[in-house]
C-alpha cells in the first residue's frame, strides 16, 4: 500500500469515527428553545438571579444587549451588575443611562486595575460576583454573560426551567454568532462546527462523561455549586475561561450546553482579519502552549481536512475513491450547522479551505504568543496569565 493510500484510508477511518461515534457532534440537537419544561407549576418558587456583565469598551452594543437583559420577563427576582473593566469609550456612562431608564435594578461598578495572575474578563466577573454576593439575600444563581449578547424576553425563564428541572449546576448557551459579511459567512459556521468537534455537546451534557464545556457568552451558574468549586478565583488565570469553569462545575453536578436562535451575539466580524484575531487570542492556549501539540494539530488537520480533496482530485485508484467518500462525509456532516446559519449547502465543499484558514489562524496564535502578544484582546496581552 502506497503512502497516498495509507493517508486516504486514515482520513476515511477518522471521519467514519467522527460521524458515527463522536457524540453526534455535527448535529444541532441540543437546543435551548426546545425542551420539556415550558410549563412550571403555579406555586413554583422561582430562584433569585443576578446577571454579571464584564464590559470593556462596549458602549456601542450596550443599548441593545443590556436593554435586552433588562427586558427579561422572568417571574422571579432578577437584577443586573455591570462591571466597567477600565473602559475608555464611555461604557460606564452608557450603562448608567440605560440603568436610569430600566424597569429593574442595574448596578454599574467601576472595575479595579487588573492584578497579576488574572485575565481581564475573569477579574471583572469576580468583582461583579462579589458585589452581588454582598447583597442582603445572595442570589441563588448568577447569569454570567458577555456585554455583546442579546436575549429574547423569555430566555432567562427557559434557562431556569432547564437548570431546576434537570438539576444542572451550569446551564450554558452558545450564542448564535453574527453571519452577514462574507468573512462571517465563510468562517463563522465552521467555528461552531470545530468547537462542537472539540467538545461534543452530548458528551458535555452527560453526567458520566469526562467532557466539559460551556459558552462564555451565556452561563447560568448555581451560586452554591460555584462556591464549592472554589469560586471564579479558581479560574483566575484561564484564557479559555468558559470551558475551564465548566470543568470545575461538572465536578459539582450535571451541566448542560446547547445552541439557540434566541441568544445572539451582537458583535460583527466584517473582515477575515477580525476573525483571525478572535481565534488567535486563544487557539494556542487551547493547545496548552505546546509546540508538540501544535505540530500534531498541523499534521492531523492536514490528514483530516486537506488531504481528502487533494487525493480525490489528483490521486489514483483506489485512493481517490476512498478520499472522495471521505470528502463527502466531511461535507455532509457540515450541513446541519450550515442550515442553522441559513447558509448554502455548497459551503460544505469549501470546508477543507476553511479548515486551512483556521490552521493558519492557529499558527498565527502560536507566533503571537512567541512574540509576546499572546492573548491580545482589547489592548491587553493575557497569554502569560493564561499559562499559569
Amino acid at each position: 500500500m502506497s503512502a497516498i493510500e495509507i493517508i486516504a484510508v486514515a482520513g476515511l477511518l477518522v471521519w467514519l469515527y467522527l460521524v458515527l461515534l463522536h457524540g453526534g457532534f455535527w448535529r444541532t440537537r441540543e437546543r435551548e428553545e426546545v425542551h420539556d419544561f415550558r410549563e412550571s407549576p403555579p406555586n413554583f418558587d422561582w430562584p433569585s438571579i443576578v446577571a454579571i456583565i464584564p464590559a470593556r469598551n462596549e458602549a456601542d452594543v450596550l443599548p441593545r444587549s443590556l436593554a435586552s437583559l433588562a427586558a427579561q420577563n422572568y417571574p422571579g427576582e432578577f437584577s443586573i451588575v455591570l462591571v466597567d473593566d477600565q473602559s475608555s469609550d464611555g461604557t460606564s456612562d452608557v450603562a448608567q443611562r440605560i440603568a436610569n431608564k430600566a424597569g429593574r435594578k442595574i448596578t454599574v461598578v467601576s472595575g479595579a486595575a487588573l492584578p497579576s495572575g488574572w485575565t481581564g474578563k475573569v477579574w471583572a466577573m469576580h468583582q461583579g460576583i462579589a458585589v452581588a454576593s454582598d447583597q442582603p439575600n445572595a442570589p441563588q444563581y448568577f447569569l454570567l454573560t458577555d456585554a455583546d449578547i442579546g436575549y429574547e424576553p423569555d430566555v432567562l425563564t427557559s434557562l431556569v426551567q432547564r437548570a431546576s428541572g434537570e438539576n444542572r449546576v451550569l446551564t450554558s448557551v452558545m450564542a448564535k454568532l453574527n453571519c452577514e459579511s462574507f468573512a462571517e459567512k465563510a468562517l463563522v459556521p465552521a467555528f461552531v462546527f470545530f468547537f462542537k468537534m472539540l467538545y461534543p455537546f452530548a458528551w458535555a451534557n452527560r453526567a458520566i462523561a469526562r467532557t466539559a464545556a460551556a459558552a462564555g457568552g451565556c452561563m447560568l451558574v448555581e451560586r452554591l455549586a460555584l462556591e464549592r468549586a472554589g469560586g471564579i478565583a479558581a479560574i483566575r488565570g484561564a484564557l479559555i475561561d468558559d470551558c475551564t469553569l465548566a470543568k470545575n462545575m461538572k465536578v459539582q453536578g450535571p451541566i448542560w450546553l446547547g445552541m439557540s436562535e434566541r441568544v445572539v451575539s451582537l458583535r460583527s466580524y466584517p473582515k477575515v482579519d477580525d476573525i483571525r484575531r478572535m481565534v488567535a487570542r486563544s487557539a494556542y492556549a487551547q493547545l496548552h502552549y505546546s509546540p508538540l501539540l501544535l505540530l500534531g494539530t498541523v499534521a492531523g488537520l492536514s490528514v483530516i481536512y486537506l488531504a481528502p480533496p487533494a487525493i480525490f482530485l489528483a490521486g489514483s485508484y483506489p485512493a481517490w475513491v476512498l478520499a472522495g467518500i471521505t470528502y463527502l462525509l466531511m461535507a455532509v456532516s457540515f450541513q446541519p450547522t450550515l442550515r442553522f446559519y441559513h447558509r448554502s449547502p455548497l459551503w460544505g465543499l469549501g470546508l477543507p479551505l476553511i479548515a486551512a484558514a483556521y490552521l493558519v489562524f492557529t499558527l498565527d496564535s502560536a507566533y503571537q504568543h512567541g512574540a509576546g502578544r499572546g492573548g491580545l484582546w482589547k489592548g491587553r496581552v493575557q497569554a502569560q496569565a493564561g499559562k499559569q
